[in-house]
């Protein structure tokens, strides 16, 4: 069918019906589409780009490939018959109709959230609990939030919360001690666990602001080879990563503390004891002006994984967890 005056475009999503009006200018033609089947992940990246405005950003924010995305929007707008996008300017930029959608589309996410969270809640006839593990510094990467939100949206549920290393969380994992974890990983993680990306870091030197490197936009780790180190615990996924970074850069560093507490081997940076290497998002808000955050080059990131383990059911409680932290 052909419209030109402001069709109305009914779209189907799962169990979900929303009318979305598209105002069309005198002149233009669209197809009208009756009952699109869309997926809920493209307007989830839709949003993303509109958000972000490239599809870059977009992309790495998502965990996906540039060009698969590139081709989710474009089959969105093929679906829908309009253009969303404005392609011929350096920023990507919605179109009128790609605005009167946008409002649409994160309808249809909330209303998505909301209508599997009430199922969800009807089917708990009984309290349950989700044991949820997580390494250290939650706060820094927005996990206290998420898990303090779920609680007040669910008073059904009674939530166990460990902080462990990463290595640690795996294991309880493999013996069932723990539903869902936060666990960092610098490669992949095991293929027995199932894994969601949640989010990323970065690491950062950490020098005294006296240093001759601390104005200094960024630093190779062989500038520091003769540095005293002071690193995190050894049992810890970025002791792991901080020594064998420092042997591929050509040296084995001089460790001359390690401990648990990074605000403790930020007093001692800041003391003039040595240096250290640790993740951005955690020190950025907790380093004082005596401090120097500098970019460690080339860039040596690690990425946080929701994981859980393959092949065990996982508990009604933990598939809306997921739900709302993804």
């Amino acid at each position: 069918m052909v419209s030109e005056t402001g069709e109305k475009v009914l779209i189907y999503n799962r169990s979900l019906f929303i009318d979305f009006h598209v105002i069309i200018p005198r002149g233009e033609v669209i197809r009208y589409t009756k009952g699109c089947y869309m997926e809920t992940a493209y307007l989830k990246e839709f949003i993303a780009l509109s958000e972000t405005g490239n599809y870059l950003q977009a992309a790495d924010e998502l965990y996906i490939s540039q060009s698969s995305l590139s081709k989710h929007i474009k089959a969105l707008e093929i679906e829908l018959g309009i253009p969303l996008f404005d392609r011929t300017s350096r920023k990507v930029e919605l179109t009128d109709y790609g605005t009167a959608f946008l409002n649409c589309a994160k309808q249809i996410v909330d209303v998505e959230y909301g209508f599997l969270r009430e199922v969800a809640n009807r089917q708990d006839e009984k309290r349950q609990t989700l044991r949820i593990g997580s390494i250290p510094l939650m706060a820094a990467y927005r996990i206290t939030d998420i898990i303090m939100k779920f609680q007040r949206e669910n008073e059904h549920c009674t939530i166990n919360l460990f902080e462990e290393e990463s290595c640690n969380l795996k294991e309880m994992l493999r013996k069932n001690k723990c539903d869902l974890a936060f666990i960092r990983e610098e490669g992949d993680v095991e293929s027995e666990f199932a894994k969601f990306p949640f989010t990323s870091d970065h690491m950062v030197a950490i020098l005294p602001c006296t240093h001759p490197l601390a104005d200094a936009e960024s630093v190779r780790l062989e500038q520091l080879r003769d540095e005293n180190f002071l690193f995190l615990q050894p049992d810890s996924l970025l002791y792991g990563l901080c020594t064998s970074e420092c042997q591929k850069a050509g040296f084995t560093p001089n460790i001359a503390y390690t401990g648990k507490r990074a605000e403790n081997i930020l007093d001692l940076v800041e003391k003039g004891m040595g240096v250290s290497l640790l993740m951005e998002k955690p020190i950025i808000s907790i380093a004082s002006s005596k401090l120097s955050i500098v970019d460690v080059e080339p860039m040596i990131s690690t990425n946080i994984y929701i994981c859980y383990k393959k092949n065990i059911p996982l508990p009604t409680a933990a598939k809306k967890f997921m739900l709302a932290a993804l």
